[in-house]
């Protein structure tokens, strides 16, 4: 695991990365554009893209000048964030690897149910899992700087949902290939779209409920727009799995001495770092929604057990779907569970 030394190390450079940064932005060589689906002041942009950016900038002497577009700026929509940095559409992205259904089937086994008790543990085994089976295969096409996952997904609800049966019926925002099986074998109805979307669909109607984590809860005005949140104790009914990927030709355009820069601050470290960091930014919009008195249904473990059982067929289905495509699934989620372990020691 990440130290606390560096854990702080790396989340209070943002200030002083900053102000180098900004003094020696004239004389920067590389200009990268880094484009992501969520605005600049929510929890990740703010904590983690924004830091990372900053540090690099600062480390690199002002040579590389990252310019930042939050909200999809530079055009398209959120599922297209992946192609772009591929194409050189953008340099940087930060993107969901399920907003692209089956095109990286080997980070799904961490979106199983009940599989995530820690997003910095899982997010430790998600980077390693993927240096021994994706990055040569699943994610050859980009330069993959940070792999990591959210917190524990809460379902955020119109009417409350305490057993699995009060899904039946419930238009529910899933958002991930994974996700929207499990959430439908669970008796919801699932409707995609990527996050921005949710505060209009839960305002118009066109949901009654969403699974997202509390960090980005806030950012999207969940607790002004619904009543119920339900939480799962233990391990977690979700998570979701991120990609922070670069075009590959403008990383090997770059001098060794500043790929050295994007490497120091990108890899293992970083993506624990990450994943550490969204977790703990759910504690504010959770907070909030206290605060505002809304419905905070914990779950006791016999409710999450029966949770748990009706979700065993989600990932009988993704065992058969994903050896059906070549995959040894079973020993991809055995090494997987192998990792986690190793992680949390």
């Amino acid at each position: 695991m990440i130290s606390k030394r560096k854990f702080a190390k790396l989340a209070g450079a943002t200030a002083l990365a900053t102000m180098m940064a900004a003094g020696a932005a004239m004389a920067a060589d590389v200009t990268l554009r880094m484009h992501q689906f969520l605005p600049a002041l929510a929890n990740v942009p703010k904590n983690v893209l924004q830091p990372w950016a900053d540090k690099i900038m600062a480390e690199s002497g002002g040579r590389i000048e990252i310019q930042h577009f939050p909200s999809m700026q530079l055009g398209g929509k959120p599922p297209e964030l992946i192609d772009q940095a591929i194409d050189g559409v953008a340099d940087i992205v930060w993107t969901v690897a399920g907003y692209t259904p089956g095109r990286f089937p080997r980070a799904e086994v961490f979106e199983l149910p009940f599989t995530m008790t820690d997003a910095g543990i899982m997010s430790e085994a998600y980077w390693k899992l993927a240096e021994e089976t994706m990055m040569d295969v699943d994610f050859k096409d980009f330069k993959v700087l940070g792999l990591w996952v959210h917190g524990p997904g809460v379902i955020h609800s119109v009417d409350p949902i305490v057993n699995v049966s009060d899904l039946n019926g419930v238009k529910l925002r899933a958002p991930t290939r994974v996700t929207n099986m499990l959430m439908k074998n669970l008796g919801a109805t699932p409707v995609g779209m990527p996050v921005p979307a949710i505060p209009e669909a839960l305002s118009k109607g066109v949901v009654d409920a969403t699974i997202i984590p509390w960090e980005v809860v806030g950012a999207l005005k969940v607790a002004e727009l619904v009543d119920n949140h339900t939480e799962f104790p233990g391990k977690a009914l979700y998570t979701t799995a991120f990609i922070f990927a670069m075009n590959k030709e403008k990383y090997d355009s770059l001098p060794d001495d500043l790929k050295k820069v994007i490497d120091d601050n990108s890899g293992l470290e970083f993506s624990i770092f990450a994943g550490t960091q969204m977790q703990a930014d759910d504690a504010g919009p959770r907070a909030f929604a206290v605060e505002n008195g809304n419905n905070i249904i914990q779950l006791t473990p016999d409710q999450v057990a029966e949770w748990e059982a009706a979700s065993a067929s989600t990932t009988e289905q993704w065992i058969a779907e994903t050896n059906a495509a070549g995959i040894d699934a079973e020993g991809l989620i055995a090494r997987a569970n192998e990792l986690l372990e190793d992680a949390a020691k």
